[in-house]
């Protein structure tokens, strides 16, 4: 009984918004392609960019018209996105749907290469675009519709470049409609209660009807299936040679790395050698040697400190630093952690419980403010027969540490 009077539910509001949206005919509307997106909250209307990203909007147009080529059988024939709901939904960030399942693991049948193009930015809110899971050709029905600007999704980075969006943590989405009304429909349904683990609306917000208006003969000449079908091709060998571009980068990158670390390695190693003849051990193994002179006042146990770090094998390569010409001098130099304001003097507590290698620990306490000093670390004050990330079993290690400033209460 419950599942009869639901569908009834929307049927009843399909009827209503149907019989409206067949005597609306949005006289003010230019010239052009839109989507009238009728909700259970009210009707959006995105003008669609079928001009700049002819495969995707074609994609989103033959779905709704229930015409697509490649949509699967039991879909054909039907207007795709009727009656399914918003089933993600995210304040201050955007809602989806186009997931016949609700669950986001949907698809229409197929998945295909998006087009991008470089002037459309998720830059502000009530923007349409694909939701995807990853890469290039991993696109199907699922879109979203964008609340806040949200630039970490550009398909294009600050440079004009498509980024390489097939490298895990990289999100490529290709935008190809604004919301030129009703962009306080899209307010609404972010603004829902959701499940807050899986960020469905615990009350569904249907998408009830889709309806594509064409305004002049531009857009009433558009035929999707057409589009898609003879555009995708295109579109996939241009991102394949695009693919193909970039892993050779990455790879003149990596050993243009590889050889400014080599020469930058022969040069500190010479250093390490000489700093290390000049330690004094202390008990634990530990070796030392002052660089820098500090003040006669030490960081108490529990004072939290600013401290500069640089972080070598004892062959002279580079393996950590928050110095970020060190860094760009051995070719480890991090953008998105220079992005993130992780570079400059680090935060550390000083204390013997604190989360860090013994021999860190250890060092740390040794230093007066001010002071600079190397320090040799037998493994065992290291990460001994473990290794960590990047650094094998057994590894001595050596670090310069410059104790910039205890951190006040």
């Amino acid at each position: 009984m419950k599942l009869i009077s639901k569908t009834l539910k929307i049927f009843m509001l399909f009827l209503a918004v149907t019989l409206v949206s067949c005597n609306e005919e949005y006289p003010d509307l230019e010239d052009g392609l839109y989507a009238e997106i009728v909700t259970s909250k009210d009707t959006m209307i995105a003008k669609l960019f079928y001009d700049k990203v002819p495969v995707t909007v074609a994609n989103f147009v033959a779905l709704a018209e229930g015409n697509h080529p490649m949509m699967g059988d039991e879909f054909k024939g039907k207007p795709y996105y009727d009656s399914l709901t918003f089933h993600r939904v995210m304040d201050k960030f955007m809602i989806q749907g186009g997931d016949h399942t609700a669950t986001g693991g949907g698809n229409p049948g197929y998945k295909f290469t998006a087009d991008f193009h470089p002037s459309l930015e998720h830059d502000k809110g009530g923007l349409l675009s694909m939701a995807n899971g990853g890469g290039f050709n991993t696109n199907g029905s699922q879109f979203f519709v964008t609340e806040v600007p949200y630039p970490s999704l550009n398909a294009y980075d600050g440079n004009g470049e498509l980024k390489p969006c097939q490298q895990r943590g990289v999100s490529c989405h290709s935008i190809f409609g604004e919301l030129v009304k009703g962009i306080e429909v899209q307010d609404a349904i972010s603004n829902v209660a959701v499940d807050p683990r899986t960020k469905k609306p615990i009350e569904d917000v249907y998408i009830l009807k889709v309806t594509i208006i064409r305004k002049g003969s531009d857009a009433k000449s558009f035929n999707a299936p057409e589009v898609f079908e003879s555009q995708l091709p295109k579109v996939e060998e241009e991102i394949s040679l695009i693919q193909a571009n970039q892993k050779e980068k990455i790879e003149q990158e990596r050993l243009e790395r590889e050889e400014k670390i080599a020469t930058a390695s022969v040069s500190t190693k010479a250093m390490i050698d000489d700093y290390t003849s000049k330690t004094i051990a202390l008990a634990s193994g530990l070796k030392k040697y002052v660089l820098t002179e500090g003040t006669t006042a030490k960081p108490r146990a529990g004072d939290s400190v600013r401290v500069f770090y640089e972080g070598y094998f004892t062959d002279g390569r580079l393996f950590d630093t928050d110095r970020p010409e060190i860094a760009t001098k051995y070719g480890m130099f991090n953008q998105a952690r220079e992005d993130a304001n992780a570079y400059g003097p680090t935060a550390m507590w000083v204390n013997p419980t604190a989360r860090m290698i013994a021999g860190f620990k250890e060092a740390l306490a040794s230093l007066a403010i001010g002071e600079k000093a190397f320090f040799y670390m037998p493994s065992h004050l290291a990460y001994g027969e473990s290794g960590n990330r990047g650094i094998p079993p057994n590894t001595d290690l050596t670090f310069i540490v410059e104790m910039v400033s205890v951190i006040e209460k």
